[in-house]
This record gives structure tokens, sequence and C-alpha cells, in this order.
């Protein structure tokens, strides 16, 4: 479980405090060459990308299934948004 920080707003951060903590189960992460698609920033040991999000696109590294009411809200949001 570690805090997510929203770097920018969306659609899918929406009832979402910021920082909330979501499961993370993985030891990899995507480190996006343009910085405006960073969505979310996480910290391990060292900060990493842990949401991008462009267009129509959006991706997080955590597992939101299993991330408690934060996650549910997320997938709540996924499947009202229209981009």
């Amino acid at each position: 479980w570690n805090e997510v920080v929203q770097t920018r707003s969306h659609a899918l951060w929406q009832g979402i405090a910021n920082a909330s903590r979501f499961y993370f189960v993985h030891s990899y992460y995507v480190d996006p060459v343009q910085h405006q698609d960073i969505s979310g920033t996480t910290t391990y040991g060292i900060p990493f990308t842990s949401a991008v999000a462009r267009d129509n696109i959006f991706a997080i590294q955590s597992h939101p299934e299993k991330s408690a009411q934060a996650g549910l809200a997320l997938l709540s949001n996924f499947i009202r948004w229209n981009p």
C-alpha cells in the first residue's frame, strides 16, 4: 500500500483524495518521455510514475481492484468516463 500523489487533474481522479493509498505488487514502473503524461507519482524507496494519462488513455501501475475505496472509486469513474 502506497500513496499516489495526483500530479494533474483527470476525470478518473474525481472523488479520490490526493495521496490516497493504492495496492502495489510489482517492482517495475514506466518512465515517460513526455512528462506531461504523468498523472500520478508514488514513492517507494525512490519516486516513480504510477499513473499516466493522455487523450483517451489512462493507466495506473497499482491494482485498483484491490485498493479498497480509492480503487473502487477509480473503477467507478472509469466505467462512467467519456473522453
